[in-house]
């Protein structure tokens, strides 16, 4: 085979026959059924689907009946979401490089990049994605962004020199082109290799996921050695061997909180569709409280902290520094010496002028949006002339490009030729020693003069405290013709100095409010990125970071791979910034963090990111600019590629995570009164006070539906300010545990006091009613105590969906006892005006004293700092 001819399409079809498409291998997705399945094997859930087969053995049909079909909504209801959130994340995914040109047969072709393989010659252009890795066999001033497999923003030149003639999969061709020939496609290629590292990183189920299996085990235990205490004392009380057994499955009822899946599984859909509107895309609906309780975030500085758009920040021009406004390719912004604005002067003007002529680039407004066509440094020149009203369009309407001396390596500089009339215009931008090398004058207040020694210096001084500013920093020069110059020689000697252009690829400007806010939430943020020491510095600086004289630390790659695992995990929480670093090095990181007990949220869009983003506790992609490696990896989607999106999905997650403790320790507590209400008539020898089916309507009706607006409380007013959530806290902790115990003990008491009470005086059907209506409303009025740490009057109105649900539970309540025929079904009987006063005089105690009991304990905060709820 010839390589100017490319391979055979014979070969070409044997080969990809043997070696497979040039495609990027994932690992098998569940499918709908897995999925669906899934949802029944929560602990809670499994439990519930033996109290089901329970309660039929018994021929307790609509017990049996009730419990299955609120298994089979939950699970319904947390399948659709799942489905849905999997769904959206398809949509989001953009194939890298879909079509790819390669010679065979001596022709040119264009074919779909999955059918490139090893030994095809590409060709490759201006704006194509890399479709494989490949060597170049034949290179024209090549340039390639490889922002998205190394994290740098600036664009590599390309050559057949070694070291220089590589080409990897998914990077971008910003200018030039060049013929190549195949050497590495999918999985073998450098991209498919971290795509492999990423698949090898085992999953980890969120701190919530594992608590609340603990709780609902630890709850199933408990239920299961109470029912057969009870069991057993009532057969030593002489009680028959049926009701016993009936007082036992109502205690496992009571004991099981049925409704904290369904709770769980609508509050975190709620807030990921609150999440889709504020433009993060959840991939795992259990995954979403993990955000709120990070305490660590790990991003990338390129297309993350910073635009991804190279913009101009300082010139240097009549022996002065003038700064500019501005950001990205938007051609809008303002000049200033001294913080005051700045008019653009001739000096200013030229060197504007000269040095957007000599671009290759183009950039135009599409949508309201400025975009680039070619190296973004020349858009970021292009974007600066604009700021004064040149633009290139109509510079070039005036003055005729005739001739061009590209530019290369060696020379590091490129110049242009435009005629206008009978006289020709030299442009020249470039490395700063090597314009001021052909240059022999230099323009400074309006006139031209020799260039000297101290010209010389003084310009070098200022070229190299840019450089230190994390600038990239060009130099420009002119001359004028009278005749048409023909020779790089020629072209570029005897030019005017006019000035140096400095620019960087510029922080977000939503990023510093953004970051506050994670200062104020006490979440630490990381930059993690593959640029210079020098620019990460910079922009970390100019973010607040690191401060000037900070004991925050910054270090690189290399000083990471000095350190052995126990001495970087001793200083990994002092570290702000890391540089030049490998994806290897960001999986070494998270890992650091992780065993230092953070909770690490990784943020990034390149393939680089996708293991760390894997390894996180929770991964954030950006949705427009994230490759497809990296969004398979994450968790979350960042629609809009806005690190202030990071912001509201901390509040989300945390208000999550509020609103689903919210509903846990309400069911809790609502349960442990249950059991005490059965348990203490049990082993007090006074029968059972209520009915199964009762219960039931209790724990699905009465707290499911109060339970379940819990979940839209509005957040919190101090959501932000707070620490985050520590990780090893239980959503139970031993305090809030002994509160809940308090609580349900207060409403278990009470509610066997109505049932003794209207024993001895209506007999066993009408005092099972009355304890059936006390236990409910005691219940609804637990549910406004326990959501606030404020009296609770305060708070009564601010959650109108949670208000409507204790009246629609109240006036169900009223309905199955006042209406006949659903008097049999929830074994019910009518109350007149004193039950009703002795139920609501219940309820009035039992907030009374709730309240005292506060009142009390935050007046011991106030006096001696004691840490209460």
């Amino acid at each position: 085979m010839r390589v100017e001819s490319g391979l055979s399409s014979v070969e070409a079809a044997r080969r990809l026959k043997e070696f497979g498409l040039n495609e990027l291998k994932e690992k098998p997705k569940a499918t709908a059924l897995q999925m669906l399945v899934e949802q029944f094997k929560d602990f809670v859930v499994l439990l519930l689907l033996l109290a089901t087969l329970v309660s039929a053995l018994l021929g307790e049909w609509i017990d049996a009946v009730a419990i299955f079909s609120i298994v089979v909504l939950n699970g319904a209801f947390g399948f659709v979401q799942e489905y849905k959130a999997e769904k959206a994340i398809e949509a989001l995914k953009k194939i890298v490089s879909q079509k790819a040109v390669v010679i065979r047969d001596g022709k040119t072709h264009r074919i779909l990049s999955s059918e490139i393989v090893q030994g095809d010659l590409i060709v490759v252009e201006q704006g194509d994605n890399i479709p494989a890795d490949a060597r170049i066999v034949e290179s024209f001033d090549l340039r390639v962004n490889e922002a998205a497999l190394t994290g740098e923003s600036m664009p590599v030149s390309k050559s057949l020199r070694k070291g220089e003639s590589e080409l990897f999969t998914g990077t971008i061709v910003i200018g030039g082109r060049a013929k190549a020939i195949v050497t590495a496609t999918g999985m073998s290629s450098k991209m498919g290799r971290i795509a492999e590292l990423m698949q090898a990183v085992n999953e980890e189920e969120t701190p919530l996921q594992r608590e609340l299996d603990v709780v609902g085990k630890q709850l199933g235990s408990a239920s299961l050695a109470i029912c057969v205490l009870v069991f057993f004392a009532g057969m030593l009380h002489a009680f028959g061997f049926l009701e016993m057994f009936m007082a036992s499955v109502s205690l496992a009822v009571a004991a099981i909180p049925e409704g904290l899946p369904a709770v769980v599984t609508v509050t975190l859909a709620l807030g990921v569709q609150r999440m889709v509107r504020r433009k993060a895309v959840v991939r795992k609906l259990k995954a979403v409280e993990t955000l709120g309780s990070a305490t660590v975030i790990c991003t990338d500085k390129t297309g993350t902290l910073t635009e991804n758009q190279m913009t101009v920040r300082k010139v240097f021009v009549n022996g002065e520094f003038v700064e500019v406004s501005g950001a990205g390719f938007e051609p809008k912004g303002s000049f200033m010496k001294n913080s005051e604005p700045a008019p653009a002067r001739e000096e200013l003007l030229l060197m504007l002028k000269s040095s957007a002529l000599c671009t290759t680039a183009s950039f135009a407004e599409t949508n309201g949006k400025w975009e680039v066509v070619g190296d973004p440094t020349e858009g970021a020149i292009l974007a600066l002339a604009g700021k004064a009203g040149l633009f290139k369009e109509k510079l070039e309407a005036r003055f005729k490009l005739v001739k061009e001396v590209p530019f290369d390596s060696n020379r590091k500089r490129m110049s242009t030729v435009h005629a206008e009339g009978g006289r020709y215009l030299v442009s020249t931008k470039g490395a700063c020693e090597s314009v001021l090398g052909v240059c022999t004058k230099i323009m400074e207040g309006g006139r031209t003069r020799q260039l000297t020694s101290k010209d010389k210096q003084k310009i070098v001084n200022a070229n190299d405290g840019m450089a230190k500013s994390a600038l990239r920093v060009l130099a420009v020069a002119f001359k004028q013709a009278v005749r048409k110059l023909e020779s790089e020689k020629q072209i570029e000697s005897e030019l005017v100095f006019l000035g140096l252009v400095g620019m960087m690829d510029p922080p977000r400007q939503e990023v510093h409010s953004a970051l506050e806010l994670c200062r104020k939430a006490g979440i630490k943020v990381v930059m993690i990125t593959g640029d210079h020491k020098n620019t990460a510095v910079a922009v970390a600086k100019e973010l607040k970071l690191i401060g000037s004289e900070s004991k925050e630390k910054v270090i690189t790659g290399e000083e990471l791979d000095a350190l052995d695992e126990k001495g970087f995990e001793k200083v990994v929480g002092r570290i702000r910034v890391y540089a030049r670093v490998s994806p290897e090095h960001k999986v070494r990181i998270v890992d650091a963090l992780k065993k230092n007990g953070e909770v690490v949220a990784m943020t990034g869009d390149g393939v680089n990111d996708a293991p760390a983003l894997k390894r996180a506790d929770i991964g954030i992609v950006m949705g427009i600019t994230g490759t497809d490696v990296a969004k398979e990896a994450s968790d979350m989607v960042l629609l809009d590629d806005n690190f202030a999106t990071i912001v509201s999905a901390v509040e989300e997650g945390r208000t999550i995570f509020d609103n689903i403790s919210k509903p846990v320790r309400y069911l809790v507590s609502a349960n442990i009164g249950e059991i005490v209400a059965i348990a203490c008539a049990t082993f007090g020898g006074l029968g059972l006070p209520l009915y199964p089916i009762q219960l039931l309507w209790v724990n699905f009706l009465t707290d499911g539906l109060p339970a379940l607006t819990l979940g839209v409380d509005p957040p919190a007013l101090n959501v932000m300010e707070r620490p985050p959530r520590n990780p090893k806290e239980k959503i139970l902790s031993g305090r809030m545990l002994a509160e809940l115990v308090l609580i349900g003990v207060i409403v278990g008491l009470l509610t066997l006091a109505v049932y003794v009470y209207e024993f001895e005086l209506h007999g066993h059907e009408r005092a099972a009613t009355a304890a059936f209506t006390a236990l409910v409303a005691l219940e609804l009025v637990a549910v406004f105590l326990l959501r606030t740490e404020r009296f609770f009057l305060l708070d009564l109105f601010s959650n109108k969906y949670l208000l409507a649900a204790v009246v629609l539970s109240a006036a169900l309540q009223v309905a199955i006892i006042a209406f006949e025929p659903l008097q049999p079904i929830f074994k019910t009987t009518m109350l007149d005006a004193g039950d009703a006063m002795l139920v609501l005089g219940s309820c009035a105690l039992f907030a009374a004293v709730y309240e005292a009991k506060r009142f009390a304990l935050n007046r011991l905060v106030k006096k001696h700092g004691v840490k209460a709820r």
